[in-house]
């Protein structure tokens, strides 16, 4: 298949395709047309919807590289490496949840202390990120 067909199979744009194989996350494809067109195959929808369902939940690049590693590995062994790696990133989320939390709540307190309707010179949100 193109990698038209491939983008809208997974969902990825044909640049976010060209990326990961810039990137080596998904291997180079077959080329045909003397080598002018990409040709992918079922393997590669399969790759780059795991990469992609796994960028869904937020991992990082390097973290999809590991989860591919364990998923392209030994398929008896054990998990606790990728339980370990999920368990961190489930970590750095809820790390994220707490600063977004407390983000939230300081702009609420700002906002709440606008009256509206001030001239510019006296809103109470420019003089809250200016320190006054």
């Amino acid at each position: 298949m193109s990698i038209g067909e491939l983008a809208a199979r997974t969902g990825c744009t044909a640049e976010a395709i060209r990326y990961y194989e810039r990137e080596g996350v998904v291997p180079r494809p077959a080329r045909s047309g003397a080598g002018r067109y990409r040709r992918y195959d079922e393997a590669d929808v399969e790759r780059l919807a795991f990469l992609r369902r796994a960028r869904d939940l937020g991992f990082s690049l390097a973290e999809v590289r590991e989860l591919l590693a364990f998923n392209d590995g030994d398929p008896g062994r054990s998990c606790r490496d990728v339980d370990a790696l999920a368990r961190a990133h489930l970590a750095q989320v809820d790390a994220k949840i707490t600063q977004l939390t407390a983000l939230r709540s300081a702009l609420a307190v700002v906002i709440d202390q606008c009256a509206g309707g001030r001239a510019v010179a006296d809103c109470r949100i420019l003089g809250a990120l200016g320190g006054t």
